[in-house]
């Protein structure tokens, strides 16, 4: 009977006692796992506890959204690719919902800049069109005080 340390360490020394190996606990498999789901295995609809929003909230997914588009307006308007007033609208456009991703908003924008400049070259030609108008009335008067003066004169010269 081991009743004092010294009946233990005998019976240690004997190989009736002996000490168990420490149990190891490996993470190898697990990190397997993370590994695919990462690849996007074991997430089908069976391994689901959580609801849609509880695993994704649709919270998060609108301030991401909201975060890229509105940096990508103010890098824009920091270049000067876009003004103030452009900016502005599509800034409230976005916060509307307007825009599903990046991609619609920059193809906004260039729809909205080739409108502005197809806006202001029209402008341009109507202004050139008054200013030939102008012009040709202007000659016309001209034209028709100088036959006016040829007329007098020559009723002048008759009498």
């Amino acid at each position: 009977m081991a009743n004092s340390r010294q009946n233990i360490r005998k019976l240690v020394k004997d190989g009736f006692i002996m000490k168990k190996p420490c149990l190891i606990h490996s993470r190898d498999r697990v990190r397997k796992r993370l590994a695919d789901k990462a690849k996007g295995r074991h997430t089908g609809m069976g391994k689901r506890r959580g609801t849609r929003e509880a695993r994704m909230p649709s919270k998060v997914l609108w301030i991401r959204k909201a975060r890229v588009l509105r940096r990508l307006l103010r890098k824009y308007r920091e270049q000067k690719k876009i003004d103030k007033h452009m900016y502005k609208a599509l800034y409230v456009l976005s916060k509307g919902n307007r825009f599903k991703n990046k991609r619609t908003l920059i193809e906004s924008i260039h729809l909205k800049k080739k409108e502005k400049e197809r806006e202001v070259k029209l402008q341009e030609q109507a202004e050139a069109r008054k200013l030939r108008a102008k012009n040709a009335k202007r000659r016309k008067e001209q034209r028709v005080e100088d036959e006016q003066r040829k007329k007098e004169a020559a009723q002048a010269a008759d009498e």
